[in-house]
């Protein structure tokens, strides 16, 4: 017995798909939602000559109840648009489709406009393009996917855009993610302390010298199929560096305020092309939660027993809050406030945190602190994106240790190493981009390998000064993450120094007119900022060899040994790793995990003269005396007042 499709919708599309099936199926035609449709059907085809949104949301709200799959197919633009087949029950809707398609155009906010024009006062009339050959093509493609699902073979659009130029007719299939905050399919769990309860699992490393559970050969298979597309992706984009000293590869990440670019620093194209991927990932789970509902509201005085104290964390000066242009409020003990679940190593047990700690976009515009992507870290597995998690916070404050307190840090050789790799890229950024590069021992009383990096330039043109930071169990991992730092900065910002010198030197007079990330960075490229790196540059400290400065690491098979032996480090100076799991249905999926990682006492990155965050953190006066860089603690008034030089 012939199948029951209903054909919903009226134009040529319609009328053709009509006349392609009617000698197989049994067809029941339909202009519009008006009528009730027959519950006999086993697929609906709702189709257009031009694009009515409205009657998609109508044919998934009918659909979805009545648990019948089916396929939309419309013109728009001078572009038709077949699927995708949504099957009830399952994510992957209508919805999700038209908002990866409309995340990945370069007009998605004018698009928005458009297609919310197109919800209130009905669809458009059939588009100029939809002449009848582009049309019939278009029936001939809808036609063979319905056989294909009527018989039960795998649809092609499955989660899947078929797009066809109408003038051309060449066509492709775009692969969507399906949205977890979805209205229609989405099924986000609510944010619990049970879920939030981190149990270390065996997390066997790649390879006997990677720190890493899973190659990139096994990622790179998934990656780009999955999150990279022109047309549906949430990855948009990608684009190589040939300027760089080594391989760097960005990519694209579409977002309403505008496009962010992910940078990956490899000594491979293709590698760095997977980084800049997963690092696009890592900053879509850290913006807002979207792979759990925030359930909890209310007070930190109301919470305490069961919170973190958000004062531990670092908040602004007494004197910005003050300032009637400050965008943050202070910390308010009775205000309440958004909290989601994370899990403390310290305490052993769920803890709330302040969403806007948790998620670096929650506080914008509103709150009591700035907060970035400080701390979130994206791994093949839990474990390992707490471990990448831990050693970019200790990274950072490293960094803004040494700064602040001007610590007068030993000078490590980087030849004494033996590392043959880390040799040749020292020497061809001293070669090809004429830079002097010099390592610094910055590790702290955890005794976390740190290291923080410092280009010079050789040429009297052009940036003079880079800065740049790495941590690691392995020291010559973190010298090479903070070369690999240096070099994405080297050559690259030369013109735009020229072009804004003058603004520039006014912030050496000016410390808050330093705003932005990016004017860390351009402060120091001035030759006149270089006296303000002296405490390292012309300390007249002997240089040490890595033997001599770092203490053997054990090594181990699993990086989850090496994750706990991390932690130990951390507890035996009563330091708490808290973590936040950020992972979103898009990353699980795929077995990527994202977490964002607090370690409150230790000083979090921030940009912006105005930003500092440096209140109610007392390491920073206690700990250059305990490391013997300083006779006594520090007071408040000692601390480098400059901004910091972190790129």
């Amino acid at each position: 017995m012939s199948a029951i499709v209903a054909v919903i919708g009226e134009g040529q599309l319609a009328d053709f798909v009509c006349g392609e099936l009617a000698e197989d199926h049994q067809l029941v035609r339909q202009k519009d939602f008006s009528t009730e449709v027959p519950e006999t059907i086993e697929l609906a085809l709702v189709l257009h000559d031009g694009y009515n949104p409205s009657d998609h949301q109508f044919a998934e709200e009918v659909f979805q109840r009545s648990g019948v799959p089916w396929l939309r197919g419309f013109v728009t633009f001078g572009e038709g648009v077949i699927g995708p087949l949504v099957v009830p029950g399952t994510e992957g809707c209508s919805g999700c489709a038209d908002l990866r398609r409309l995340m990945a155009g370069n007009d998605r906010k004018e698009m928005w406009e458009i297609q919310e024009q197109h919800y209130m006062h009905g669809g458009t009339p059939p588009d100029i393009w939809s002449s009848p050959i582009g049309l019939l093509h278009m029936a001939h493609v809808i036609s063979a996917e319905v056989r294909r699902v009527l018989a039960g073979s795998a649809a092609q659009t499955e989660n899947r855009l078929m797009l066809i130029h109408l003038q051309t007719l060449n066509s492709s299939l775009h692969f969507f993610v399906p949205d977890p905050l979805c209205p229609i399919c989405g099924q986000v769990a609510e944010d619990s302390a049970a879920a939030s309860r981190i149990i270390l699992q065996p997390s066997p490393k790649a390879s006997e010298n990677s720190y890493r559970s899973r190659s990139m050969t096994e990622l790179k298979g998934l990656l780009a199929d999955d999150y990279l597309d022109a047309r549906t992706g949430f990855l948009n984009g990608k684009m190589i560096d040939l300027l760089s000293p080594f391989a760097d590869a960005s990519i694209n990440l579409p977002l309403f305020s505008g496009d962010e670019g992910c940078a990956g620093r490899t000594h491979s194209y293709a590698d760095s092309e997977m980084t800049a991927i997963l690092e696009g990932l890592e900053r879509y789970c850290g913006m807002s939660p979207r792979g759990k509902k925030t359930a909890v509201y209310d007070s930190y005085r109301n919470l305490k027993e069961q919170a973190l104290n958000p004062v531990l964390v670092g908040v602004h000066e007494k004197e910005m809050y003050e300032r009637p242009d400050f965008p943050f409020r202070p910390f308010d003990p009775d205000r309440p406030i958004d909290w989601v679940w994370g899990y403390s190593f310290l305490r052993e047990r769920p803890i709330l945190v302040p969403e806007l700690l948790s998620y670096y976009s929650s506080g914008c515009g509103h709150g009591f602190v700035y907060e970035t992507s400080n701390g979130c870290a994206l791994g093949g597995s839990l474990e390992e994106a707490i471990f990448y998690g831990i050693m970019e916070v200790v990274e950072r404050d490293s960094f803004l240790m040494t700064w602040y307190a001007q610590l007068q840090l030993s000078p490590l050789d980087p030849y004494s190493a033996g590392d043959l790799e880390l040799n040749l890229m020292l020497e061809r950024l001293r070669e090809v981009a004429l830079y002097d590069v010099y390592l610094f021992d910055s590790t702290m009383e955890h005794g976390i390998p740190s290291v923080w990096a410092i280009a010079k330039n050789r040429a009297d043109k052009g940036v003079n000064l880079i800065c740049a930071a790495g941590a690691h169990p392995d020291p010559v991992r973190a010298a090479k993450g903070a070369i690999h730092e240096l070099a994405g900065m080297m050559l690259s910002l030369d013109e735009k120094l020229e072009e804004n010198r003058e603004h520039y030197e006014q912030m050496l007079h000016d410390p808050f007119l330093v705003r932005q990330m990016d004017d860390h960075s351009m402060l120091y490229s001035l030759k006149q900022s270089e006296e303000r790196l002296h405490f390292l540059l012309q300390n007249g400290r002997p240089s040490r060899t890595f033997e001599e400065a770092f203490k053997p690491r054990a090594k181990h098979a699993d990086l989850t040994d090496d994750l706990k032996d991390v932690l130990h480090a951390l507890r035996e100076l009563s330091l708490d790793v808290i973590v936040v799991d950020q992972s979103t249905p898009e990353t699980l999926r795929n077995g990527l995990h994202c977490v964002k990682v607090l370690i409150p006492g230790m000083l979090p990155m921030t940009f912006g003269q105005h930003l500092v965050r440096l209140t109610g953190l007392e390491r920073v006066l206690r700990v250059p005396a305990e490391l013997g860089y300083a006779e006594k603690p520090l007071s408040p008034d000692q601390l480098n007042a400059y901004p910091h030089p972190f790129p």
